[in-house]
């Protein structure tokens, strides 16, 4: 395997011996790419069925891709993997952050890394140029995520990289966040999964930034530039759904090797420190503290909180809405939570909040399970009220906030059934271009997004015209594939999902067609030139791979394929994208899905096409023999065939 864009090697710690050894990236590249392709794939080597997510044999996996390090290419992100312990049942899930973390992983010689065993005490890992090292970390234990990060770099030097976790993470609840440099966050639990590993950070420091070279460097320029002028052609493709309140406080800031900037924004606190306030994380407290009177500053120190402590504001925001409903229904009192729930929206509400499940002080130990878990403990038809918020539970498994209606959207359905989790990424895939459509709409004279520019997507992106007619349910299986196979390859190179893929409006170059763009640009790094057909071969790949993963856990196929209750039995009223619930029908017609459900006999029918199409038993909903060993995954293949997981 060619050298170019690679770092060379993967960095494997064991914490339980102290090992330290290195795993050769060319073994991994070729079938893989990168990012949660080479974390799918160790994690298959590494574990087995009977791996728990707080357990020492548990592997924590830190990934970059080939495009790492690039600059203007939005391909600095990375990613982490494991058994997430917030998954009911557990299962092996993902999360994607930005920064510059990653990109200082591969600057130092390493395209990931990969953590098992646990410690005897607290400990952080040490990257220095190549050199690696398990120091003590116990004098930050204890310490939140932001006083580490700022410890470790007083003592390391400013420009040392670090993740690291808060006190959450420490106490192992269920859905605490890892947090590293600019303000990137990492969610699916993982933070726990540190924490029951007694390691406290990563850090990385490089002085040579050495970048791993790249094959055609003049062709990767020409490309650089042409994505750059793309973006900037069609600048209202930028995502803003989901732009945090607008204020005075904020400034927009972007993560090392962007091609343009996104809504992220930042704000210096009273600290002096740096904070985000981006997307949903910004919005975690903000309705509610709007309506107590509380103002914009509540609802910033609300993300801030809930950063440095370590808690996913995915699950914090659906979580506080239960508790609300629970308390007006009598079902909770403050007595019985300690918590001030008369006066959630407030500043002290959620100070109190966060610290009482970071620590996991008194009630606050049950809500560190999450939402789901923590009806069931509390009963008395608490958990009738869950689905205020709530999007993903009993079989596609965690406690995260709903968004991307699978009633108004019906892609997003097989998204909800199928994927571990809120798969933001693979969510976005139908929701961007209908949120552009939707302007269209509304505003036709300022917006270029028309339902010809929609239907144009559907076809080329999707698979067909009737994917773009979302009245029904036809196209909808090949369009579910069709993304999530492109997520798959997009998620290992990694790309932004803020920024690709390019569903471009005003085209510089009529070559430009589905997966074109990252196919040329990951020729120009790796020399790979492949064209876009095989290029999201591997997405499928990977994405079998995954679904390995899950049925080995026992994901149960057809069976494990289920979304929450309420999508089939709760007419459709509103949704936080589309108020009125009005979508494209047929040949573009506006439509309502005001009252929509997801008929039961309807989503098993669309579930067996989407089977047939991936290849797998329409019956059971497993894989097939034949179809791995099509996909390269023989030794894959030969172990679930002999456990009668694969037909």
């Amino acid at each position: 395997m060619s050298e170019f864009g690679y770092a060379g090697e993967i960095l494997r710690v064991d914490l339980s011996n102290n090992g330290i050894n290195k795993l050769l990236t060319a073994d991994y590249s070729s079938k893989f790419i990168g990012g949660r392709g080479f974390a799918a794939k160790i994690y298959w080597d590494e574990t087995s069925a009977r791996t728990r997510a707080l357990e020492p044999d548990n592997c924590l996996l830190m990934m970059t891709g080939p495009l790492g390090g690039f600059k203007r290419l939005a391909g600095s992100r990375w990613t982490i993997c494991g058994n997430s312990p917030e998954i009911e049942p557990e299962a092996f899930s993902y999360s994607n952050l930005g920064g510059s973390w990653g990109a200082w992983l591969k600057y130092a010689g390493f395209d990931g890394i990969a953590v098992t065993g646990k410690a005897d005490k607290p400990v952080y890992i040490y990257i220095d140029n190549g050199r690696v090292q398990i120091r003590d970390a116990s004098h930050l234990w204890g310490k939140n995520a932001l006083e580490t990060l700022v410890q470790l770099q007083s003592e390391l030097g400013h420009e040392t990289r670090v993740m690291t976790i808060g006190q959450a993470g420490e106490n192992q609840v269920t859905y605490a966040t890892i947090f590293a440099t600019d303000n990137a966050v990492g969610s699916s639990g993982f933070g726990a999964v540190m924490g029951s590993k007694m390691l406290k950070a990563i850090t990385v420091k490089t002085d040579k930034k050495k970048l791993p070279p790249a094959s055609d460097p003049d062709r990767l320029k020409s490309l650089v530039e042409q994505i750059y002028r793309l973006k900037m052609t069609n600048r209202e493709n930028v995502f803003v759904a989901a732009l945090p309140p607008k204020n005075n406080l904020t400034r927009l800031t972007t993560c090392h090797g962007c091609i343009n900037g996104c809504s992220r924004m930042a704000y210096m606190g009273e600290d002096g420190m740096k904070y985000k306030f981006f997307c949903q994380a910004a919005n975690v407290y903000n309705a509610l503290a709007q309506q107590y009177g509380s103002g914009i500053e509540v609802s910033m120190l609300a993300t801030r909180l809930c950063d440095v402590y370590g808690l996913d504001t995915a699950v914090v925001e659906p979580l506080i809405s239960w508790l609300g409903a629970c308390y007006s229904a009598g079902i909770l009192t403050e007595e019985q939570t300690g918590l001030p729930v008369s006066r959630i929206g407030s500043a002290d509400f959620i100070k109190t909040l966060v610290k009482k499940i970071s620590f996991r002080e008194g009630f606050g130990d049950i809500l560190a399970l999450g939402t789901l878990r923590a009806a069931k403990r509390v009963g008395k038809d608490s958990q009738k009220l869950i689905n205020l918020r709530i999007g993903v539970g009993t079989g596609s498994r965690a406690s995260e906030c709903q968004d991307h209606d699978p009633r108004l959207i019906p892609i997003n359905i097989l998204f909800y059934a199928t994927e571990p989790r809120r798969a933001v990424q693979v969510l976005h895939g139908a929701s961007m271009p209908f949120l552009r459509w939707s302007a269209w709409l509304n505003n036709k004279k300022e917006s270029i997004f028309s339902y010809e520019v929609f239907r144009q997507i559907a076809e080329e992106f999707w698979g067909s015209v009737q994917a773009a007619d979302f009245s029904t349910y036809t196209g909808k299986a090949l369009a579910a594939k069709n993304i999530q196979d492109y997520n798959n390859t997009k998620e290992s190179l990694v790309l932004c999902d803020m920024q690709w893929p390019h569903y471009q409006i005003r085209t510089i170059d009529k070559n430009i067609g589905f997966s074109t763009l990252e196919s040329r640009v990951f020729a120009a790094v790796t020399g790979r030139e492949i064209d876009e057909v095989e290029f999201n071969r591997f997405g499928e790949r990977i994405f079998n791979l995954q679904r390995a993963i899950h049925i080995n856990q026992g994901w149960g196929g057809r069976k494990g394929d289920t979304l929450l209750d309420y999508f089939h039995d709760d007419p459709l009223k509103w949704t936080l994208f589309a108020h009125e619930c009005i979508v494209p029908g047929k040949d573009g017609t506006p439509t309502s899905r005001k009252g929509a459900v997801i008929e039961r006999g309807a989503f098993e029918v669309l579930k067996g096409e989407y089977y047939r199409l991936r290849g797998w038993d329409v019956e059971t909903g497993f894989q097939t023999r034949a179809k791995l060993e099509e996909l390269e995954l023989m030794d894959i293949a030969e172990d679930l065939g002999k456990r009668k997981l694969a037909r």
